[in-house]
């Protein structure tokens, strides 16, 4: 007798781990460049101050170093700008996944990944390599290659995670999407261990290495990456979703597919694979895109939303600004904290897969999300109080990823999964791409203002007043899923008052 879990791992076939492999590394590589940004914030705001201001050069530089590299006449400044560059460039990527979700989900998802993936690396290599090497420091270029930067990598998202919802059904995709969206956490800690591995011989190298593996992963997809199991004549339920295929139903084709059904022919899923047959008879219309403001008015989709925008802002703040902390707060090398930063995405990966697990059993997600959120709570206040000892801290930061990270990952893939393949959408089914692109736009907008927030109350208030505001805004996002958790907690009570009853 077969085990369960040998079980469940029969239902998918070589084509869903290529699916999952290659979105899964393509968001590693696209993560990975971008932390290399805030791997590197001490070294860039080293080279953009005055040498003496700084133990980057020594200490009786030429005066022209002034001239060349004089964006701001202190740290403070600098510190300052590279908060504003990761609000423009969080803002511009929101304003970019409102408008890359309904894209992808009226053209081939692949070409707008690829587009998205190698236009991305470009722009990264002229901001960080190019730049650096042709000595040209402007603010207003900085400024415009990354909004340029933040709208190109808005159309990695919605895409990746589309493309996941055509190959695995609802069946464990808590598990299989928390998995998965830990592709996020192992790109950060690849770019920490990439950035760290070459920043002795400039930030630009570290940029350097990051966006050519970022361009190389984008060719990959463009030739590899089959967007649904149609594309390869396989049924999506009867290989995803454990049970029958409905042979007189569309509602569970396919999102995306490249084929067009031809005229005076009909497909017929038999045996788990798509066979044409022809007739007289009707064919069935393609399910129409949902328009935006439709995607945006489906339940639960406000409310996930607003509460990943109070949630992504935490979240980001650590993605941003965790090296730059460790390095300005305990006075640890650069290098140093970008290897101890890791240790907060170890936390998302185990926090993301195990609760998702958890979710899956019982079968709702907004209870394990509050559960989670109010240790976070807990942990942010553990963490805000770290002594300079890296294993404590390393500890403390890994209880504080598994807390925080968990939960967005969570619903940022698996329940967004869920809100654009809900029952609302039965005869409308490609709504994926834009209802992802709904919930990760507004996470961003939060997020974005968060990080202009952070270098302000940090420059007027100190950390400790960060980490309160951190904390605030993870009790927000908890109130915004509040009417949520109550409805999923009485559907479960219900359910557990029936079977008792039953018995």
């Amino acid at each position: 007798m077969s085990s369960p879990c040998c079980g469940f791992l029969a239902q998918y076939t070589h084509h869903h781990l290529v699916a999952f492999l290659l979105t899964f590394f393509s968001y590693v590589l696209l993560h990975a460049s971008r932390k290399t940004f805030s791997n590197v914030k001490v070294s860039i705001s080293a080279q953009w101050t005055p040498s003496v201001q700084n133990a980057s050069s020594p200490a009786f530089s030429p005066g022209e170093t002034w001239e060349e590299h004089n964006l701001f006449a202190d740290s403070d400044g600098a510190t300052l700008f590279l908060g504003v560059l990761d609000t423009i460039f969080l803002f511009s990527y929101a304003v970019g996944l409102y408008m890359s979700g309904v894209i992808g989900d009226r053209m081939n998802l692949r070409y707008v990944l690829c587009f998205g993936l190698c236009g991305s690396a470009i722009v990264e290599f002229v901001f960080g390599t190019l730049i650096e090497w042709l000595q040209f420091y402007n603010i207003y270029l900085y400024c415009g290659l990354w909004v340029l930067n933040g709208l190109l990598q808005s159309a990695v998202w919605p895409c990746v995670v589309a493309v996941m919802g055509n190959w695995f059904g609802k069946s464990g995709r808590g598990f299989v999407f928390g998995l998965w969206s830990a592709c996020a956490s192992v790109g950060n800690i690849l770019g920490a261990f990439l950035a760290s591995s070459v920043l002795k011989y400039g930030y630009e190298y570290a940029f350097l290495v990051t966006s050519v593996l970022q361009f190389a992963g984008g060719v990959v997809v463009f030739f590899g990456l089959l967007t649904s199991p149609k594309e390869v004549g396989l049924c999506l339920e009867s290989e995803t979703g454990l049970r029958p295929v409905e042979r007189d139903a569309d509602s569970h084709r396919p999102l995306m597919s490249d084929e067009e059904d031809e005229e005076g022919s009909e497909e017929v899923c038999d045996g788990g694979y798509y066979t044409t047959r022809q007739g007289d008879e009707e064919l069935r219309e393609t399910p129409k895109a949902i328009g935006f403001c439709q995607a945006f008015c489906l339940p639960g989709v406000l409310p996930y939303s607003l509460a990943y925008a109070c949630l992504k802002l935490v979240n980001y703040s650590f993605f941003f600004w965790l090296p730059f902390y460790l390095s300005r707060n305990f006075g640890w090398k650069e290098a140093q904290a970008d290897r101890l930063s890791v240790w907060y995405d170890v936390g998302g990966i185990i926090g993301g897969t195990v609760q998702g697990l958890i979710s899956d059993f019982m079968g709702k997600r907004a209870p394990v999300l509050a559960v989670s959120l109010l240790l976070a709570m807990g942990a942010l206040v553990g963490y805000s109080h770290s002594p300079p000892d890296q294993v404590v801290n390393a500890a403390l930061l890994a209880t504080t990823g598994f807390f925080i990270g968990g939960p967005s990952n969570m619903i940022s893939s698996a329940i967004s999964a869920d809100l654009g393949r809900q029952e609302a959408l039965r005869g409308s089914q490609e709504a994926l791409a834009t209802v992802t692109g709904i919930v990760d736009g507004t996470g961003s907008i939060g997020a974005a203002a968060g990080q202009y927030l952070v270098s302000l109350i940090e420059s007027k208030l100190g950390w400790m007043c960060v980490f309160f505001f951190f904390i605030v805004m993870t009790g927000c996002s908890i109130v915004f899923i509040l009417p949520l958790i109550v409805t999923e907690i009485r559907a479960m009570w219900r359910d557990r008052r029936a079977r008792t009853h039953k018995l």
